[in-house]
């Protein structure tokens, strides 16, 4: 299990260079997914946006909101399916589908919450639902479908 104050991806992925959850990408998001227990259910991330991630002054841009729901739903899924089959690591999984809704304009001055569960799984899936949360208001809601890929995709062992 990660000590607690190590995200999953620096525990296991730090060479990814995803654009949203790589510690390898210096101009990435590099989102720091958390299990507060080390066992839970929830997953949950603390990030801080800045200027260049606005859309206009004071608000997120959608497509980063899109990006950190993403990242963070497919670590909590990596997690859960990683759990679930008794393994040391987490497989690579990839986003198989996933809809975001934007509630409201999410504040770009202050640190926002990531917050994820898995609602459903199989061997080598889990859907996802999670949350953006801004002072602990809903901003955005996301619920997407991860599945786990098998050698020759080009993810395979990306981390």
């Amino acid at each position: 299990m990660p000590p607690a104050r190590q995200s999953l991806q620096d525990r296991y992925a730090p060479s990814n260079r995803c654009f949203g959850c790589g510690p390898a990408n210096e101009k990435g998001l590099r989102i720091k997914s958390m299990v507060p227990d080390g066992e839970g259910d929830e997953v949950v991330c603390d990030w801080t946006p800045e200027p260049h991630h606005e859309a206009f002054e004071g608000m997120l841009n959608g497509g980063i909101v899109g990006a950190l729901l993403d990242c963070h739903s497919n670590w909590t899924a990596a997690w859960h399916l990683m759990r679930a089959s008794g393994a040391t690591t987490p497989p690579c999984t990839v986003t198989a589908d996933f809809h975001v809704k934007q509630k409201r304009p999410t504040p770009s001055k202050a640190a926002l919450r990531l917050v994820a569960r898995v609602v459903e799984s199989g061997a080598d899936r889990a859907v996802v639902e999670s949350r953006l949360e801004s002072g602990g208001a809903v901003t955005a809601t996301c619920r997407g479908l991860f599945v786990a890929v098998r050698e020759g995709h080009p993810a395979y062992h990306r981390w």
